[in-house]
């Protein structure tokens, strides 16, 4: 809501008059001893996007308040909350009408569309992320395992400010690149022939997320390369196709269409296109959803997900419907074969 990383902090909006007021706890001064002078009401209010700062022990004399004062309109305040995330020492006492459904829901939907600075800060974690990527490529050849990799993908990000992961990285070489969530990351790299890195650094609060396949030797194999292609060929593709009021299930099939042609192309499928669409053949190979919503989290609110759909094709889709102007979402297409995946798949088909 504020852009604030501190711990244990509230904040109170003010809908009718579109103030903003943060509450940070109070200086403690046992803990200064120990962690230094923390971030005072002048310095936050400075610093941040907000209109006033006060304390945390505040905040419950200020919500009697609001909540004892008439609206413009005459009628007393109403307080919208997220049930379940309010500390146990705030109360509502002077509040008639309370609602705690509406706010997490019309905060998911909102957050899915980003304005200017919060693009900006993406980019950033973006920039930072594909350096690291570029280190690890630099390095793979002289790495003997995932661990060494995982600890150059985390130096770069740091150096470059970002202290935190948006996520646990997927270092994952040879067959374990067909592990989806794949989190060992301790084999060694000795006789694999490909590296998949799924890496992505945060940026004040936002997230960044690449994913990216290349040979440990700098030299793809033919039949790696073939696959390699495919999957690229996805992710443009289904680039290309983005627009304000695209159906994400629509581009979510384009790459099933696009991967079943590439796989016919090399002889790893046979037989009708239209056909082995129908038969979700193609699922075997591409089981994941294309991508999600990105933000302040990874998988960032607002998908609208439907994993009971009984259709092979879009269960595991983390995002339905439209996508709307100023949304940012992945395209990680891809081109696999678990060995669990393909015996169950073979198994669903014989029966």
């Amino acid at each position: 809501m504020t852009g604030v990383p501190l711990a244990d902090c509230h904040v109170i909006h003010e809908i009718e008059s579109a103030k903003t007021t943060l509450f940070i706890p109070p200086i403690d001064p046992e803990s200064v001893i120990w962690s230094g002078l923390p971030l005072s009401a002048e310095e936050a209010k400075e610093k941040y996007d907000i209109d006033d700062v006060k304390y945390t022990t505040e905040v419950n004399a200020t919500l009697a308040h609001l909540g004892a004062s008439p609206g413009a309109d005459g009628r007393k305040s109403k307080v919208f909350a997220i049930g379940g995330q309010v500390s146990d020492h705030i109360t509502f006492l002077e509040f008639d009408n309370k609602d705690f459904a509406v706010l997490k829901e019309a905060i998911d939907v909102s957050r899915v569309v980003k304005d200017e600075y919060e693009l900006a800060l993406m980019a950033k974690a973006s920039v930072i992320s594909s350096g690291a990527h570029r280190a690890v490529m630099e390095r793979v050849r002289a790495a003997s395992n995932e661990t060494e990799l995982e600890a150059v993908v985390l130096g770069s990000c740091v150096a470059a400010g970002a202290k935190n992961q948006s996520y646990h990285s997927v270092v994952a070489s040879g067959r374990a690149a067909a592990t989806l969530h794949y989190v060992s990351n301790h084999a060694s790299l000795a006789g694999k022939l490909n590296l998949l890195l799924d890496a992505g650094a945060e940026w004040n609060c936002y997230a960044a997320d690449i994913t990216r396949t290349f040979p440990i030797n700098g030299k793809f194999t033919k039949e790696s390369r073939g696959i390699y292609d495919i999957v690229l060929k996805m992710q443009r593709d289904c680039t290309g196709v983005l627009k304000d009021g695209v159906l994400w299930d629509d581009v979510h099939l384009l790459a099933h269409k696009v991967a079943i042609d590439g796989l016919l192309a090399l002889g790893i499928l046979k037989g009708d296109k239209e056909e082995i669409l129908r038969a979700r053949t193609s699922v075997a190979f591409f089981p994941h959803g294309l991508g999600h919503y990105l933000g302040m989290d990874t998988h960032d609110t607002g998908g609208n997900a439907n994993y009971a759909d009984k259709d092979t094709l879009y269960k595991y889709l983390r995002v339905r419907g439209t996508l709307p102007a100023g949304s940012v979402i992945t395209v990680e297409p891809g081109v696999c074969s678990p060995p669990s995946l393909s015996s169950l798949w073979r198994e669903a088909v014989a029966n």
